[in-house]
């Protein structure tokens, strides 16, 4: 494996998540003031409630929760290149080792104001400090340990999902491209050996294994390359109509995403018609997102019932790609991440949104 690579797996293998971001440094002013809410109402056990036992203890732990997130964030990039459970157990020390410090720090403190006999450098309430360190800090990587189990988790269904997706070369479209080829080997070998260049282009991106994403002028070849050859058997039935607004070069997109939307578009769209229609593939820049738009006719309707014609199987294919499609923008691009599938004035829109890299 390669520096880079190695790199890139370091990477997407986050088990502690980033402590410097504004939210998570939130979440760890919250939840260092719940507990010094939870420890000055515990010691109401004992003596009566007292805000200025709640002030100093909401003080300390805010220091204690604010270092500890700022070196286990400084600190991340080597901790996640440990073995999980050693991550871990070094979070855990190092928490325990900055409790012990501030605890040390606030025991001296009267005595640095107003010098005098001192406490000495160890009391209960030290040992204390550290228990409670250690089993919060336990409790919290526990929690994480889970959470990347669930990550790995899903993203293994989500590679199975992913190769499915690749993979998945209907038949029909195979057969049809070959016989193709056959007829027009002896009446146009031109013609034949560029679909036969076209067919491998899209069979080596279908087996490709390599990162997620990919130019957007790559996937528009396979598009492209994928319409030429439905183009030599529906014949003018197939008009397609590009509107590319944005650099396809400067812009990334996870392979096979449109292809498969320019083959639902086809096989459910255009090859139903006796007159075949036009499918219109749009790419636009909105702000910071990208947006893909591909729409094509309905199928011809039902004079009995006004509805389009059922047709089971090509309808679960249809969503079985969409979905993989939806979890695949999910996965690399999170909640802003959206795929829109409706129909729409006798035409079928698919419609995908995601944030620009």
């Amino acid at each position: 494996m390669t520096r880079g690579n190695t790199q890139t797996a370091t990477a997407s293998r986050a088990f502690l998540p980033d402590l410097c971001e504004a939210r998570a440094v939130l979440v760890v002013v919250v939840m260092a003031q719940l507990v010094a809410i939870v420890l000055a109402l515990m010691a109401t056990y004992y003596e009566p409630f007292s805000f200025q036992r709640l002030g100093l203890t909401s003080f300390f732990m805010q220091w204690v929760g604010l270092t500890s997130a700022a070196l286990i964030c400084g600190l991340r990039p080597r901790l996640n290149r440990l073995p999980v459970s050693w991550a871990a157990l070094a979070v855990v020390v190092l928490v325990v080792l900055n409790t012990l410090l501030f605890s040390i720090v606030a025991l001296l403190l009267p005595g640095w104001v107003d010098p005098g006999p001192g406490p000495g450098l160890w009391r209960a309430d030290v040992a204390v400090n550290v228990a409670i360190a250690a089993i919060i800090a336990g409790v919290v990587m526990r929690y994480f340990y889970i959470q990347e189990q669930l990550r790995l988790k899903g993203e293994a269904e989500l590679e199975a999902r992913i190769q499915a997706l690749q993979s998945r070369i209907r038949p029909h479209f195979l057969f049809n491209s070959m016989n193709i080829i056959s007829s027009l080997i002896a009446v146009a070998p031109e013609a034949a050996e560029q679909a036969v260049e076209d067919l491998s282009r899209l069979f080596r991106a279908s087996l490709r294994e390599g990162p997620a994403e990919v130019p957007l002028s790559q996937e528009l070849d396979l598009c492209r390359r994928y319409a030429r050859i439905e183009g030599l058997r529906m014949g003018d039935r197939l008009r397609v109509h590009w509107d590319i607004g944005v650099d396809p070069a400067q812009v990334t997109i996870p392979l096979l995403t449109l292809q498969p939307l320019l083959e639902n578009a086809i096989y459910h769209g255009i090859q139903p018609l006796a007159e075949g229609g036009d499918v219109q593939v749009r790419v636009a820049q909105d702000g910071d997102m990208l947006e893909i738009l591909v729409t094509n006719p309905l199928p011809v309707m039902d004079a009995t019932g006004g509805t389009p014609r059922a047709n089971p199987p090509a309808s679960q294919g249809n969503r079985m790609a969409l979905d993989n499609i939806r979890y695949r923008l999910a996965a690399l691009y999170g909640e802003r991440a959206r795929v829109d599938a409706r129909a729409n004035n006798n035409e079928y829109r698919v419609t995908l949104r995601y944030p620009l890299a």
